[in-house]
């Protein structure tokens, strides 16, 4: 019997290779740069600042607008760390364990 691996018409198409990043993905280049223990403390500094900051009932329309912005941002940041990763996506809210 022939071997299925060395026949080109069977299912060795099948086994893909890992999929490339394309060089214009900025995911590796997040992931790299809040790789170290700066880039951590960085990234929870922004969460703080942004993502777990809350206004009071009398903040106008601009301050609303402008934090929202600021959390839209650092949402931004922390998905493209995570693909960088290998992540799957998780809420910028959760508590890491």
């Amino acid at each position: 019997m022939a071997d299925p691996a060395a026949d080109p018409g069977g299912w060795a198409w099948f086994a893909a290779d890992a999929p490339s990043v394309p060089d214009d993905d900025p995911a590796p280049v997040f992931a790299r740069c809040f790789a170290g223990p700066d880039g951590r403390r960085v990234l929870a500094v922004l969460t703080a600042m942004t993502l777990e900051r809350t206004l009071g009932p009398d903040a106008g329309d601009a301050a609303l607008r402008h934090l929202e912005g600021q959390r839209r941002l650092v949402a931004t940041i922390l998905a493209l760390v995570a693909r960088g990763r290998g992540e799957a996506p998780r809420s910028p809210l959760a508590k890491e364990t």
